[in-house]
């Protein structure tokens, strides 16, 4: 096996390998727009380009604590092993990382018999430990093999009440993957977090997220609109044969007719017009819900069209400086409080 950086004119061979779009070699592009430095690797059998992993490192508070130091971020990449970490540790040493955190695209069924034991004691042997999710731990995967009409069949009786009911109603779903589009997408995003009082990416992020991937064909953007006005406005993934469902927006007027519903059912049509043969729903809440919990209202919906819940390996951070390690989850403990109570503040 050799492991080596990734060269300029391997990108299409690099595209083929990896399996999320987060480790895309246009999201890498999109993110040191950011101002984020990214490092490719690529792991070589005769020559030949096996798999691959992109790592992105952020640079730390220029405190006297922390100056000069970066924490790196692996997301959705392939299994961990012997290689894939000493690649990371040598990629950390490089941007003087505190530690790489790590989210592996490895799931299965929540109903599976197997668990993620072997892996979690794989990482912990090597130096990770449990870190804080930047990705949920659980998503609903629908696979789209079967027919369109099976597909409607699958879903809730509830959901294709509702599909049904916007189509009656006038909902209709236009395609606008444009500045323009982009534009709509942020203004009612700024609507939806207000109202739903949650975190989100800046106007900004999304402006330079068009600015790279606009012109890749992975990013696509449809809208949902009844009387001419638009209620709902999503951005998907397209990425080799998945289709996936990161950001959405919605505004709170004419709730009643379901538009949302029927935007969520056209993206399970476009999946399979696209070749896909799974639509990745991008997070929900686990096996028993709490109720209570502000993303329950998030998960039903996705839960209503027929996915399976698959659990993944979940969240680990391995750690390079083990002394620097303790202060910064310290300091990022108290950072979301601050966060927390911010955001509740009448101000």
């Amino acid at each position: 096996m050799i492991i080596r950086p990734i060269r300029e004119d391997e990108k299409d061979r690099y595209n083929s390998v990896v399996g999320h779009p987060l480790q895309r070699w246009e999201w890498g592009e999109f993110r040191k727009r950011t101002g984020v430095a990214v490092e490719r690797v690529g792991f070589y059998q005769n020559n030949t380009l096996k798999s691959a992993l992109q790592v992105t490192f952020h640079p730390l508070p220029n405190i006297p604590l922390f100056a000069g130091k970066t924490i790196g971020y692996l997301p959705k990449g392939p299994m961990p092993d012997e290689d894939q970490l000493a690649a990371i540790r040598q990629l950390g040493a490089k941007h003087n990382a505190v530690f790489v955190k790590l989210e592996p695209n490895v799931s299965r069924p929540i109903t599976a018999t197997s668990a993620h034991q072997s892996i979690t004691d794989f990482l912990t042997e090597n130096g990770a430990v449990r870190g804080k999710p930047l990705f949920t731990k659980y998503s609903f995967v629908l696979d789209l093999s079967p027919t369109q009409e099976t597909l409607f069949e699958n879903l809730n009786s509830k959901t294709r009440y509702n599909v049904r009911l916007a189509l009656k109603k006038g909902v209709e779903i236009f395609e606008n993957t444009s500045i323009e589009g982009v534009e709509q997408f942020i203004a009612i995003l700024q609507e939806t977090t207000q109202r739903q009082a949650f975190y989100a990416h800046s106007p900004s992020y999304f402006r330079d997220m068009w600015k790279t991937l606009g012109k890749s064909g992975m990013i696509r953007i449809f809208n949902a609109v009844y009387q001419d006005t638009v209620l709902a406005s999503w951005i998907v993934f397209v990425t080799n044969d998945t289709l996936y469902y990161p950001y959405g927006s919605s505004r709170s007027v004419h709730r009643d007719v379901m538009a949302s519903n029927l935007l969520m059912w056209e993206m399970i049509v476009l999946g399979k017009k696209e070749g896909c043969t799974s639509f990745d729903m991008w997070g929900s809440l686990g096996p028993k819900p709490d109720k209570t919990d502000a993303w329950y209202g998030f998960h039903r919906f996705k839960k209503g069209y027929g996915g399976e819940l698959r659990e993944f390996i979940g969240t680990y951070d391995l750690v390079l400086n083990h002394q620097l390690y303790p202060w910064y989850r310290r300091g990022e403990a108290l950072r979301w409080q601050y966060l927390r109570l911010r955001k509740k503040l009448p101000f």
